[in-house]
């Protein structure tokens, strides 16, 4: 997998990410926490991410079985609660197309397969270092 690189500059929470494939974003804060809201807030990041996989993995589920998935929509919410220290992701998908209920059920099941599904259902170490 490829790096991934920010840059902070003089404009206040606004990070400049690049990774290795050359792809840009921006990322800031809102307005109400001091930023400029001139990108995707980190959290709202971390649930872009896992809404591409899992849109993206059930597309490809679906296009190697042959079943007419025409759309996926999906909507994401998290709650952190300080005091258990947990997160709770609320993933709701609703599928366009012409599938039965096995189809859908079977795609349910894929959703929860996504790489960064994964990822974030397991321990995650991060180890940070000063250069």
């Amino acid at each position: 997998m490829g790096k991934i690189t920010s840059h902070l500059g003089n404009a206040l929470y606004q990070v400049d990410i690049q990774s290795d494939s050359g792809n840009r974003i921006v990322a800031d804060e809102p307005v109400e926490l001091g930023g400029a809201n001139s990108g995707f807030s980190p959290d709202e990041l971390l649930r872009a991410a896992l809404a591409a996989c899992t849109t993206a993995t059930l597309r490809m589920y679906a296009d190697r079985k042959g079943w007419d998935l025409q759309g996926v929509d999906l909507k994401l919410d998290f709650v952190w609660d300080k005091e258990l220290l947990k997160t709770t992701i609320s993933r709701e998908i609703h599928l366009t197309g012409n599938l039965d209920e096995a189809q859908k059920e079977r795609l349910l099941g894929i959703a929860n397969l996504c790489p960064i599904h994964k990822v974030l259902s397991n321990p995650v170490e991060i180890k940070t270092s000063l250069n």
